[in-house]
């Protein structure tokens, strides 16, 4: 039997102008010039100057009101049908500028400077001619050095380096000679420890490089001999195996203590780039009143291009117009509706970075005019979102990624919303405040007796906070802090 259905579903469907708001509205501050430089590139009736940004318009003009509203991006225009007035304009100074910069006298020059030095691994490949080597001997040495991690390791088995060579480079040769070749040679390169195979081979490499003393001494017996007792922190095993005072060990893991775990993470000329965090807002305290700007280089000021619009005219003004110049004029008019629209998108997203983390700064305000963080009130996006009036997925893209510089550090915006606990007292609390508070109470414990998580759970609930040992174990974690047998030391 047949049966018939009738099922009403309500759904919301983006338009693609939408879309590219919201991904603008996303993009951090150098991810954003970046986009705008591509836009610049492929729209010719786009134009602007990036790095101008003398002149400011206040908060109230960001108001819209172009005259072109109707973006219209169809593959099929009749040019008969386009008012070509509405491209024209007698004014030449572009109707948008940045509202504001947080930019001081000694940050004119916007471009970071980075020294032209060498990779690592190039350095390692340097580093092979001070030592006296056969051809064989080099290709070995070289092929080593490519297999090593950005860390300093070693990842792979001698038997998989064998056989790479001889598919990979036609190198033929056995485990006995790569392995000798590693110890001899590649163990000796700087910094130390690099071509370790294991963080263990790692803290011995750069131990027998040092100054031999007692301490050195002790240190290389316990990495090489004792080395999981070492790790677990068994210093009462370690203590009677070698028969030696806490004073001693102590000074021994002291010395390993200085080693450094990922050899290669300390070259300066290291492939991986530090990443240099460009903050999006900045706050200031003015007598006692919070100050917030944008950073200016989110507001550039772009105009449609005057090229452009003679062309539209000299079209108006033609009066026999060719199919050819019809054929120019829809081709014009889409880059120009497409310049117009994203100028209007950026002007948007301009204001929404800023009303959201203005209302993130009224929220949060004693702690911007103090920075305690215990001060900091449980915040969810919603909160934010029903401040302003937009949705929770329009706050998210700015919290996850944008950065506020305030007299206290620079700080990601999604770090200060939080969830809500209650205290002993029936208030809500921040997690924030709470993990801040579990950080002092491990910071001043007795790092020979550090506390378990059902004794930290117990200060907090003396201190107000009544959570869970599970709790404690989950906000440690996110802390990134060991366990109380990691934490002890002698």
């Amino acid at each position: 039997m047949l049966k018939q259905n009738l099922n009403l579903k309500l759904s919301q469907k983006l338009s693609p102008q939408q879309i590219q708001l919201m991904k603008l509205i996303q993009l951090p501050t150098q991810a954003f010039e970046q986009r705008l430089m591509e836009e610049m590139n492929e729209n010719p009736a786009l134009e602007g100057d990036l790095n101008e940004d003398e002149e400011r318009f206040e908060k109230d003009e960001f108001d819209n009101n172009d005259e072109y509203d109707d973006f219209d991006d169809s593959d099929s225009i009749d040019a008969n049908d386009i008012n070509i007035d509405e491209y024209l304009s007698n004014d030449e100074t572009p109707d948008y500028k940045t509202q504001t910069s947080n930019y001081s006298d000694d940050d004119e020059d916007r471009d970071i400077p980075f020294v032209a030095s060498v990779s690592f691994h190039q350095d390692l490949i340097n580093q092979l001619n001070t030592f006296v080597l056969t051809d064989e001997q080099r290709e070995i040495a070289e092929f080593l050095v490519g297999s090593i991690d950005d860390d300093g390791y070693l990842r792979r088995s001698i038997a998989d380096i064998v056989d790479d060579m001889a598919f990979t480079q036609a190198i033929y040769t056995d485990e006995e000679t790569v392995n000798k070749i590693l110890c001899v040679i590649i163990h000796e390169l700087e910094p130390s420890g690099v071509g370790a195979r294991d963080l263990q081979e790692c803290l011995l490499l750069q131990l027998k490089h040092k100054t031999p003393t007692e301490s050195v001494e002790l240190a290389v017996s316990i990495i090489d001999e004792q080395f999981d007792a070492f790790t677990k922190k068994h210093y009462e095993k370690l203590l009677q195996k070698y028969s030696i005072s806490k004073d001693q060990l102590k000074k021994a893991i002291d010395e390993i203590e200085k080693l450094n775990p990922k050899p290669g993470g300390a070259f300066s000329g290291s492939s991986k780039i530090t990443e240099h965090i460009v903050p999006d807002f900045m706050i200031r305290i003015n007598d006692d009143e919070l100050e917030l700007t944008l950073n200016g280089r989110n507001a550039p000021e772009l105009h449609v291009s005057k090229d452009y619009q003679d062309m539209m005219k000299t079209y108006k003004d033609s009066k026999d117009k060719s199919n050819a110049q019809r054929d120019a004029v829809q081709f014009i008019k889409q880059k120009l509706d497409s310049a117009k629209w994203f100028i209007d998108a950026i002007k948007q997203r301009q204001e929404t970075l800023f009303v959201t983390m203005n209302a993130i700064m009224h929220f949060q305000q004693e702690y911007f005019l103090d920075g305690d963080e215990t001060k900091l009130k449980p915040m969810i996006l919603k909160d934010i979102a029903d401040m302003i009036g937009l949705d929770i997925s329009t706050v998210s893209r700015v919290a996850n990624s944008k950065y506020v510089d305030t007299p206290y550090g620079t700080k990601l915006l999604k770090d200060f919303f939080s969830e809500a606990m209650m205290n002993d007292q029936g208030e809500e609390v921040s997690t924030i405040e709470i993990k801040k508070i579990l950080e002092q109470v491990i910071a001043e414990e007795d790092k020979n007796k550090p506390l378990p998580d059902d004794q930290l759970a117990d200060i907090l609930k003396e201190r107000g906070y009544p959570i869970a040992r599970r709790t404690v174990a989950k906000y440690r974690e996110q802390l990134e802090i060991p366990v109380a047998r990691m934490r002890k030391k002698i």
